[in-house]
Order: structure tokens, then sequence, then C-alpha cells
């Protein structure tokens, strides 16, 4: 029977988001999967009184590039542990003038310009067709964006992240283009964590946090500049979820539970 009702929470960290226990972990788990081991091991901890899961998505040490993250074996893992919900942090690259380094955004489409990633939990054997028109959690999205403008860090919602293979940036032809479609960031994470998310009937969000402008705004993209705007903001990012993640166990306002109940063939 689909759950309706969350009652713990998974954070999927990127760079430079770490720490976010009140009094540390309580527990580590090592734990694997069909499709192989997850990024790390998976820290327990409390934040306001709810129990939270943290995974950092590029292993410890930052060494797993986006093209070679385990992504299903990170939603597998985490649902095993009992993540009703999946919170995801990314850093991303501005295509608006409008939308600064610095600026928090809460995708609400994506466009998935991803090549060689297995996308999919249904290889084989059963044939599941899950519903992407509105890709995250609807739920989730409205508590995060109370919980920003409570913390006076207001996100800009509504916005479409274009996911790239990486780990290169974007060519000047690549960036214009990607503005040109209406695109408004630009990462490398996003898929398919959202849709093996969906699959999984899990409820999923991105918090994303401008890290700079991409090749679009003339001067090249520097890795170097990427991680001081990370670090400079990461203080700011985990002040947010302090507020954000205890309003998301409870009642689950959304159809999340049920992405699955249609879409077998």
């Amino acid at each position: 029977m689909a759950r309706a009702e969350r009652r713990t929470v998974a954070v999927i960290g990127g760079s430079g988001i770490s720490g976010i226990f009140e009094g540390g972990a309580r527990a580590i788990h090592r734990v694997g999967s069909p499709w192989g081991a997850p990024s790390g091991p998976i820290e327990e901890g409390e934040v306001g009184g709810i129990r939270v899961l943290y995974l950092a998505r590029h292993g410890p040490g930052h060494t797993i590039p986006p093209h070679r993250v385990n992504y299903r074996a990170n939603i597998d893992a985490l649902r095993s542990l009992g993540a009703d919900a999946i919170v995801t942090v990314s850093s991303v690259g501005s295509l608006r003038e409008e939308l600064p380094p610095g600026t928090f955004v809460l995708p609400s489409q994506f466009v998935d310009l991803t090549k060689g990633r297995p996308t999919t939990f249904y290889d084989g054997g059963r044939v599941f067709h899950v519903s992407l028109a509105d890709p995250f959690c609807p739920d989730l999205a409205r508590r995060a964006a109370a919980a920003g403008r409570s913390a006076g860090t207001p996100f800009a919602e509504g916005k479409t992240y274009v996911c790239v293979e990486g780990p290169r940036f974007s060519t000047r032809a690549e960036s214009a283009l990607f503005r040109q479609w209406g695109a408004d960031v630009i990462g490398m994470t996003l898929v398919p964590e959202v849709t093996l998310a969906r699959e999984r009937a899990t409820c999923y969000t991105c918090l994303a946090m401008v890290t700079d402008f991409d090749v679009w705004a003339e001067r090249p993209v520097e890795a170097k500049e990427i991680v001081e705007t990370m670090h400079r903001n990461a203080g700011r990012m985990r002040a947010l979820l302090e507020r954000f993640l205890p309003t998301v166990v409870g009642p689950a306002e959304c159809g999340c539970a049920a992405a699955l109940d249609d879409a077998g063939v």
C-alpha cells in the first residue's frame, strides 16, 4: 500500500554541505543494493527532533564525478533505511541575469541532456512508465519555499534545470542554446536522481544553489570560483535545512506515494 505519512527524510548533499546533525551523527550505515554500493556510508541523526539520513553524493572527499555517481544504489539504499522523502542540495550555474551567484533556486521542471547513465530501476521484467510531467513533489516545494522565506533566504521558484553529463562545463554555443530553450540553471546531478525517486514513489525536491554564471555571460566558468561561492553560502543552506526538514514529516499532501499505481504495463 502506498504510504502517505512521512517519518524519515533523507538529504543527499552536494559539495560543501555536511555537518547538518544536532550533536553529530548517532549512527553510520554501510549498506549495499542490487545495483552496487552507494556513494558512501549513510549517516543518521536528528534535525529538529526528526530522523534524518545524510548521504554525500560524491562520496567522502568528493572523489566521484557526476557521471560516475551510482544514483540507483543511492536512492535504493536510502529507501531501504526508511526514507519517505528525499531532499537534495545541488550547486548550479545560472543562465539568467536575475539569478546571480548566491541565489537559491527551487526547480519545477528539467531538461535531461545526460548520455550514459542508467535512468531506471526497471531494466527488464515488469515495466513501469512513471509520469514526470511534474517531476518534483509539490508539497515539499511549498514547504521549502515557506522555510526559505522564514529564514530570510527566499527561493527563486518555478525554474527549469538543464542537466548535462559533465564533468566538463558548457561551450559558449551550448550555453546560448540552453538560454534560448528557456532553461534557468544548469547542473550535472539532478538526473537520474529525480526519476529514480519517482520510480520508488518517494517525495523528492532539489534545493539548488547558484555558484556562478554559465559561460553565456562571456567569462569562462572556473571550478575555483564555484567552490569559493559554495563554501560562502553553505552556512545559509544549513540554516535553511534546519527550518525546512522538521516540516517534512507528517501527512504528505501530495500524490507521490501513488506514482506506480497506474504506471505498470
